[in-house]
């Protein structure tokens, strides 16, 4: 996500009440397809011979190749940072396509987080796997959380924004990036009407209330 003027690391910047003052809408972000990751579509190739040369990683495993949609009413997270990686799938992977099966991502923390309304789901070959979670007054707790994207949308308020940090160097969270590898932390961060398109993602404590999971011909909505 690139620093602008409409980005403020001000205390008065609090996201349980982003919409209060001129302060907190200066702190409201707009996160856009690879907006988060400051990377423009020019240096993409640039930035994988990098990270592939430090050999960096989101998810600490294999993934699938298959990307699956996470949605939620809202996140509330403290302790929170991103930065950029590269997922790895096994070797000669059916799901690589043109990809030589490495997918540009960029890996979001929340050191400890709450969901409301939360819906995952994959597509399975023409059917939807979709899990629901938290939409019954009780939010999905999850902490450590670690999980890669390549595409996120969603209204953003952060506190205490720290942006263009090397990663290897985060305090806020329990998880660093690789050394020189560009990112961004933030005590608190709330994102309502989050989408994400993900490839993988790794939790210490993933609390899930009113679990349901089920079969269908639609995703989650968008």
């Amino acid at each position: 996500m690139a620093s602008s003027p409409d980005v403020t690391s001000s205390a008065d910047n609090t996201p349980e009440n982003p919409d209060s003052g001129s302060a907190a809408r200066r702190g409201r972000v707009r996160l856009r397809r690879a907006a988060v990751m400051a990377v423009p579509a020019t240096c993409v190739a640039a930035g994988l011979a990098v990270l592939t040369a430090q050999g960096a990683l989101g998810v600490q495993f294999a993934i699938s190749g298959m990307p699956f949609v996470v949605t939620a009413d809202k996140l509330e997270g403290e302790g929170f940072a991103q930065f950029g990686a590269l997922d790895h799938m096994i070797e000669n992977s059916p799901n690589e396509g043109d990809t030589g099966g490495q997918v540009l991502v960029v890996t979001s923390v929340v050191k400890k987080g709450k969901l409301t309304n939360l819906c995952q789901s994959v597509d399975l070959g023409g059917i939807q796997l979709v899990l629901t979670a938290g939409n019954k007054g009780t939010k999905v707790d999850v902490e450590n959380l670690a999980i890669d994207s390549d595409e996120i949308t969603g209204d953003a308020a952060f506190n205490n924004i720290e942006i263009g940090r090397d990663s290897s160097t985060f305090d806020k969270v329990n998880k660093q990036g690789p050394p020189g590898v560009y990112g961004q932390q933030a005590d608190k961060v709330v994102i309502t009407d989050l989408y994400q398109h993900n490839y993988g993602a790794t939790a210490a404590v993933f609390k899930l209330p009113d679990l349901h999971m089920r079969f269908g011909g639609k995703g989650c909505p968008q």
